[in-house]
């Protein structure tokens, strides 16, 4: 799986989200002091948008027992849907669609499980586009926050709280790349996972297309704040940790590595 940006995705991004285009022109850039001077002007970490722009960092590959993850297309890209799934019970919860039901069908038949209910971190499209394959098969009720609620779903807010067996969720409200985006916290498995939908990437975030402003802030004091061997699985891309987007994203340069 590629990562979800690169260097020209980064620079495009916060140039956009700081309201001056101008500073695009420097996508292509490719020397390494034209990198550090968009860095300081983007305020984004330099020494992590040169290693992004030369390639130099990937997510450690990662499987955690009880966390399942799914890439289905979406045009030119793909999009991520995750199940949980609780031990004892064979209860899991399903985060997002994507864009094909089949890779999760075959998973809950193999496993035998129960998919007791759905979580949406956000209603754009590539999120949702099985929803109702998925709601006329498990029959199951469907979690999205309030702003984004739709017809059938059940509205819900930052504190928010859910348990299957032993594993608990936690809802947080990572609002910015849009207007209703959740970040769902699991524990009960063998590490903490936040499953982000588009608010953070590996090495990157989603764009502000709401509020870069409130996309950074939310990012910084609800997701960057958890556990460093915090699992994160964003929308788009591998998974990553707190501890490597620390060390490697440009947009958080008050954290260094070690």
């Amino acid at each position: 799986m590629e990562l979800e940006d690169l260097y020209e995705d980064i620079v495009s991004k916060a140039s956009k989200g700081l309201k001056n285009p101008c500073l695009e022109d420097y996508q292509n850039c490719v020397d390494e002091q034209s990198i550090r001077e968009i860095a300081l002007k983007l305020h984004l970490d330099p020494d992590k948008l040169v290693a992004s722009a030369n390639g130099e960092w990937y997510p450690q590959r990662r499987q955690l027992q009880g966390l399942n993850s799914f890439e289905s297309p979406f045009g030119a890209m793909s999009v991520n849907s995750y199940l949980t799934i609780d031990p004892s019970s064979r209860k899991a919860l399903l985060f997002d669609t994507g864009t094909d039901s089949r890779s999760v069908f075959s998973c809950v038949d193999k496993e035998n499980l129960e998919v007791e209910s759905i979580f949406i971190t956000h209603t754009h499209g590539d999120h949702v586009a099985c929803l109702d394959q998925f709601v006329s098969r498990f029959q199951v009720p469907v979690y999205v926050h309030e702003s984004e609620v739709f017809d059938g779903a059940t509205p819900i807010r930052e504190g928010f709280e859910h348990s299957i067996g032993g594993l608990s969720l936690t809802a947080l409200h990572t609002h910015g790349h849009s207007v209703g985006g959740m970040t769902y916290l699991i524990k009960g498995l063998e590490r903490m996972v936040a499953v982000t939908g588009d608010a953070i990437f590996a090495g990157s975030m989603g764009g502000g297309m709401v509020s870069y402003e409130d996309a950074l802030r939310n990012n910084r004091e609800k997701i960057m704040t958890l556990p460093d061997d915090t699992v994160l699985c964003p929308g788009h891309g591998p998974m990553t940790t707190v501890g490597e987007e620390k060390a490697h994203n440009p947009f958080f340069p008050e954290f260094q590595e070690g």
